[in-house]
């Protein structure tokens, strides 16, 4: 059974737990497969020897997690071709490129983690109560080491995006 974290997340206010460890700074990324589309793909291994900034979202359908994907894009391109920005989320592949196409969202790999909920579970994001992933960024290095991590303690709030931009910098 995987832990259980309560107490350290909320939605509005009100409680949720979250599924999984906490992960840290200096830990070793856990491996992920994640879906690029029905039939296709993606794992941390995909993204071999690149800076990765990891934004995980709880539905690209609201609007912290539309403005949130947002601002990663437009810093992917300062970023350069060194670091890959992955956005992670429950919704259907579908949705998501319905989304990206609807936002021109062009620099970001969107991945979703609606077949298992693997990546929440591994990452520690995975909402219990709603089986979303809750907001969450990691960086990690060129050999998958977490350099970065913000958990947010509420769901409805803004990540500390320049913070999370400049850890990603720094790995370059």
């Amino acid at each position: 059974m995987a832990q259980e974290r309560t107490g350290v997340a909320t939605l509005k206010g009100n409680p949720i737990t979250l599924i999984g460890p906490e992960l840290k700074a200096g830990d070793k990324a856990p491996a992920f497969t994640l879906n690029k589309s029905l039939t296709e793909a993606a794992t941390l291994s995909d993204f071999a020897g690149k800076v990765k900034l990891i934004s995980v979202v709880p539905s690209i359908d609201t609007g912290v997690c539309d403005a949130q994907t947002r601002k990663f894009n437009e810093a992917a391109a300062a970023l350069g071709d060194n670091v890959v920005v992955l956005t992670v989320s429950v919704d259907t592949p579908f949705a998501q490129a319905r989304w990206c196409a609807a936002a021109d969202i062009d620099r970001v790999v969107m991945l979703s983690d609606y077949k298992e909920n693997s990546f929440g579970e591994a990452y520690g994001v995975l909402i219990k109560e709603f089986a979303l992933d809750m907001r969450a960024i990691f960086v990690l290095d060129a050999n998958d080491t977490i350099q970065y991590v913000e958990y947010l303690s509420e769901m409805a709030e803004h990540p500390n995006y320049e913070n999370a931009i400049q850890a990603a910098k720094a790995l370059v």
